[in-house]
């Protein structure tokens, strides 16, 4: 298989990989709205929650640049 390839193949998994947990950190995203609305303490298992999915997110959305970079770079 091609270098250009399996970097397209790879992107290709990253951005369902974030669909996904975008979807997973849903929840948790209504929940913290809600509390913000209702001027409560959100619920601290939800910011966990939030955080982490977020930070799994941004790392996924970092290595996807990167391997967009290589693919333009072998264009």
């Amino acid at each position: 298989m091609s270098e250009k390839s399996k970097l397209k193949r790879e992107i290709n998994i990253c951005k369902k990989t974030i669909v996904e947990i975008e979807r997973r950190r849903q929840r948790s995203q209504s929940a913290l709205v809600q509390a913000i609305l209702l001027q409560e303490e959100p619920n601290e298992a939800d910011v966990e929650w939030f955080n982490k999915y977020t930070g799994e997110i941004t790392a996924c959305r970092n290595h996807m640049i990167e391997l967009q970079k290589k693919l333009n770079s072998l264009s």
